[in-house]
C-alpha cells in the first residue's frame, strides 16, 4: 500500500532531482507511468490520475460537515507546505548553478 507520504517523497525527489521516471520507479518498486501521473496530477497538468479516482469513488462516506472542513484545511497546509519546501529546493538549485544570490538578503540597506 503506498502511503500518501511516499507518493509526496516520490513526487519531490523527481521534481527535485534529474532522476529518471524508470529509474524511480525500479528504485521505489513502482510503474513509471503511476509516477509520471502523480507528478502530472501534482503539477496541474492532469485530472485526477485512474487509480486515484477510482479509490475515491470507493472510500465516499457521510461525516458531518465540520471534520470535513478541518480535514480539507489540513490536506491544502500539507500540500502548501510541501510546495513552499518545492520551490525553496528550486531556487537553492538555481543559486548553486547561476552562482548568484536569487533571495533578498535581510536587513536594512
Amino acid at each position: 500500500m503506498i502511503t500518501e507520504r511516499l507518493k509526496e517523497t516520490i513526487i519531490v525527489e523527481k521534481l527535485t532531482t534529474e532522476i529518471s521516471y524508470r529509474a524511480l520507479a525500479s528504485k521505489y518498486n513502482l510503474n513509471f507511468r503511476t509516477i509520471y501521473d502523480w507528478v502530472q496530477h501534482y503539477q496541474g497538468k492532469m485530472r485526477k490520475p485512474k487509480s486515484i479516482r477510482k479509490k475515491n469513488l470507493a472510500t465516499v462516506t457521510i461525516e458531518d460537515p465540520l471534520p470535513t472542513d478541518v480535514k480539507k484545511l489540513q490536506e491544502e497546509l500539507r500540500k502548501a507546505k510541501l510546495m513552499v519546501e518545492l520551490l525553496n529546493e528550486v531556487i537553492n538549485v538555481a543559486e548553486e548553478e547561476l552562482k548568484i544570490p536569487i533571495r533578498k538578503k535581510s536587513g536594512a540597506k
